[in-house]
């Protein structure tokens, strides 16, 4: 029975993608598991695995091809019951066979379906992608309560990166607002095409880009923000951090000041919880543990991926789990789940020596974090005018969910933090 291979929701909210490109050709054969094309998402190009085992008979959409819809057919590949033999079946029966054969094909499909999920709970097999099984190995997931959207109800990995993570009610929240803005931009690019006599080149727009003008556009446009900063000292966080850099040197660990201040806006965030918010329409949605959201420049856009409980981790682990996500960031290799989410984000300029500026909030979330260069500048140390190395801080906030002086609070936090930094290891 030829089986249809549809474009994958490889995100919870993905709508569409291009095909970046193929991995197999006609006449291949496939096993579950294998991976068959890479899919460009709007944040990173993802592989996309085979599900069942066959030889693929026909590719229906080339590769390149952008704007491709999540449920499209992209490629067929004949059942293990055909064989080599099923592309050249159809033909010599085409009068005859050929209608019985396509009738049934696509019947059997929804009644057979149900049949392998409703039954795993009560055997011990479990119908899904090898990569499916280690991914649910590794989180702790319990595929007897996933349904699978694969042929015949096999779980894919798909299905595992729309129901694990952990902010759903917040994701399922994120669309209301964004629904009406979504039509704007592109009438609005269409009405008003561009023309110059300047000597220029039109670089065509990756989906990547697209999804960040639109995002930000929505952004701006719905969020009602405001913006504090602060003047911090980083002496002492400079100083704490030579010394950990010293102590942890034999464990390859360096700490960056990054490091520290994801550190610090976690523990803020805990300190003053009424900023760790998010606004959902009728609802507040309170989060109870800090998952900081981290800024990372990619080639094409910007991404960010999410250190989860950075509140209670160690810097050290924050560490690791920076290098490990910011280096897949940068060759498109995270899961929707490590950058989609986070309860406030963190964005860092001051590699670039800019002295201020101010971020825009990265929707559902309720604030974002901008912080700038530390320079010499004269400051008040212990009543006495002195040189210090200085920071500007400035929060971005929702003022839906969060008030002025929940966010100054949120702000007092983290210019404590870091000005006493001892509190950050202790």
């Amino acid at each position: 029975m030829p089986i249809q291979i549809k474009m994958p929701a490889l995100s919870p909210t993905m709508e569409e993608g291009t095909l970046a490109k193929w991995l197999v050709k006609v006449g291949d054969k496939v096993s579950s598991g294998d991976i068959m094309a890479e899919i460009e998402t709007d944040k990173a190009t993802m592989e996309f695995e085979a599900v069942d085992e066959g030889t693929v008979v026909a590719i229906e959409v080339a590769e390149g091809t952008e704007g491709v819809k999540v449920g499209t057919v992209i490629a067929t590949i004949a059942g293990e019951d055909e064989g080599d033999a099923a592309p050249a079946a159809a033909p010599v029966a085409a009068p005859a066979p050929a209608p019985v054969a396509a009738a049934p094909a696509p019947a059997p499909a929804p009644v057979a379906a149900p049949a392998p999920v409703a039954a795993a709970p009560a055997g011990d097999r479990v119908v899904a992608s090898p990569l499916a099984k280690r991914i649910a190995g590794e989180k702790g997931i319990d595929l007897t309560q996933v349904k699978g959207s694969g042929p015949h109800g096999r779980i894919i990995k798909a299905d595992l990166d729309v129901t694990a993570p952990a902010a759903a009610p917040v994701a399922a929240a994120a669309p209301a607002p964004a629904a009406a803005p979504v039509a704007p931009p592109a009438p609005v690019a269409a009405a008003a095409p561009f023309s110059t006599d300047i000597p220029h080149e039109a670089v065509k727009l990756s989906t990547m880009r697209k999804t960040i003008a639109r995002r930000l556009t929505e952004a701006k446009a719905t969020v009602p923000h405001y913006y504090l900063t602060v003047d911090i000292s980083l002496d002492k966080l400079l100083k704490l951090r030579a010394e950990l850099n010293s102590a942890l040197a034999g464990e390859g660990v360096k700490l960056s000041v990054n490091d520290l201040l994801i550190k610090a806006l976690g523990k803020a965030l805990m300190l003053a919880p009424d900023a760790n918010v998010s606004f959902a329409g009728d609802n507040l949605i309170r989060y109870s543990r800090a998952d900081i959201a981290v800024a990372v420049s990619i080639p094409g856009g910007l991404i960010t991926p999410i250190v989860t409980g950075a509140d209670v981790k160690s810097v050290s682990a924050i560490q690791k789990d920076m290098a490990d996500l910011a280096a897949r960031a940068k060759a498109g290799k995270l899961a929707p789940h490590e950058y989609q989410g986070g309860t406030a984000s963190l964005s860092n300029l001051g590699m670039f020596g800019i002295k201020q500026f101010e971020a825009v909030i990265n929707p559902p979330q309720g604030m974002i974090m901008a912080v700038g260069a530390g320079e010499k500048r004269p400051y008040v140390i212990d009543d006495a005018l002195g040189i210090a190395t200085v920071m500007s801080a400035t929060g971005s906030f929702d003022h839906r969910a969060i008030d002025g002086a929940e966010g100054a609070q949120l702000m007092q936090a983290f210019k404590t933090l870091v000005e006493a930094p001892l509190a950050l290891v202790a």
